[in-house]
């Protein structure tokens, strides 16, 4: 039950996100001097000077990580699929010590899972492990929640009340796809406005492994009327610049969502 979901959760989210996004090799000529006739001497030279294409560059360790990254976050790598060395290459054209460096910081972020003889694999995580990532986020989400509050410019909450306009929308429509985004838009808008790269940074490797399942836990009107209800007091408290109001609510507000994801995965089994 919840696996198909994850799958096909993952498939319209593939679809919107491609929705949103050759190189020419070229031979340089070879002189061959006092073999070539003075016509073809002559047409050789010619060439020679013409500007040729260069190859595009190999992508570097850290745009493999970023584009393994991205299929993780978006579903398009599923829980426990290998990720082939071979695969990556054909696809992306970078070499195998990049690939293997970027499964190193990977794994490091507890994205990927390396085994002996197996190679890597995107990383099961656990219910305990689901718990464990809901409740840092409590503490470091409602920590920027805070921050924008008390030190947030007039236009950043100018533009998360644009964000919560269109929550309320897709709330009122009961649109699945147009709720998770604009919940996605919501967070990252309080992230940056709590003007904390730390935080930030963690929070970002916090919510990759999460996206998937943040995605599908907007399964019903209901579910999202409430989790709806909650942004918007997160969202009122920034404006008053309540900070001890944001934290508090913004804190309530992942527990809320913990609490619906774990039923949902409860269901599944």
């Amino acid at each position: 039950m919840l696996e198909g979901r994850l799958a096909t959760v993952g498939a319209e989210m593939s679809r919107a996100d491609a929705r949103s996004r050759t190189s020419q090799t070229c031979c340089a000529s070879r002189q061959h001097c006092g073999l070539l006739r003075p016509g073809r001497r002559r047409r050789t030279a010619e060439m020679a000077k013409r500007p040729t294409e260069q190859p595009a560059t190999s992508p570097s360790s850290a745009d493999v990580e970023n584009w393994l990254r991205e299929r993780i976050r978006t579903g398009m790598a599923a829980p426990g699929q290998r990720l082939i060395e071979a695969d990556i290459t054909r696809e992306i054209g970078a070499s195998r010590s990049r690939i293997r460096d970027a499964f190193r910081r990977l794994e490091a972020e507890g994205l990927i899972v390396v085994e002996a003889f197996r190679g890597a694999s995107v990383r099961r995580h656990s219910r305990s492990d689901i718990r464990e990532l809901y409740r840092a986020r409590m503490a470091l989400e409602g920590m920027a929640a805070h921050d924008f509050a008390v030190e947030g410019t007039a236009g950043e909450k100018a533009a998360l009340q644009t964000i919560q306009r269109d929550l309320d929308i897709a709330a009122a429509a009961g649109d699945h796809m147009a709720f998770a985004r604009c919940n996605d838009a919501w967070h990252h808008a309080i992230i940056a406005g709590g003007h904390n790269a730390y935080v930030g940074r963690f929070l970002e490797y916090l919510r990759v492994p999460v996206y998937r399942l943040l995605f599908t836990s907007f399964y019903n009107s209901e579910r999202i009327r409430m989790a709806n209800t909650s942004h918007q007091r997160v969202t009122a408290a920034i404006i008053s610049e309540d900070g001890p109001g944001a934290e508090a609510a913004m804190r309530a507000h992942i527990a809320e969502g913990l609490e619906a994801l774990s039923g949902l995965m409860a269901a599944s089994d």
